[in-house]
């Protein structure tokens, strides 16, 4: 600082200064997107994943035994298969179908 106790003007307005800033906050956005990817990854890892497809499919069950049970229908615990395994179903054969819409629809192929 100089006798006046104000900072020098010097290196603040200086063209280098202002490229380093430029460096630091590309460096910043970089990270940014670096954390955005890994959560999107991690999700699409879990829209894809058999816990998940075991999990929906749990709580189907469980829910259609609750809704068989209250309507009266005989052998709920058996008939509560039926749309856990439709669901199991058309899980795999949305994936199949998704590949192919992909293959059909992707600009860059």
């Amino acid at each position: 600082k100089p006798a006046g106790g104000k900072p020098s003007r010097g290196f603040e307005s200086h063209p280098l200064r202002q490229k380093l800033e430029q460096i630091v906050n590309i460096e910043k956005e970089i990270e940014a997107l670096k954390a955005r990817n890994r959560r999107v990854e991690l999700d699409k890892a879990w829209e894809t994943s058999p816990a998940r497809i075991v999990c929906i499919a749990l709580i189907t069950y469980l829910f259609m035994v609750l809704v068989f049970t209250i309507i009266g229908v005989k052998n709920s615990w058996l008939n509560a298969l039926i749309p856990t395994l439709g669901f199991g179903l058309s899980n795999l054969s949305l994936n199949w179908l998704k590949r192919i819409w992909v293959k059909n629809n992707d600009k860059n192929s």
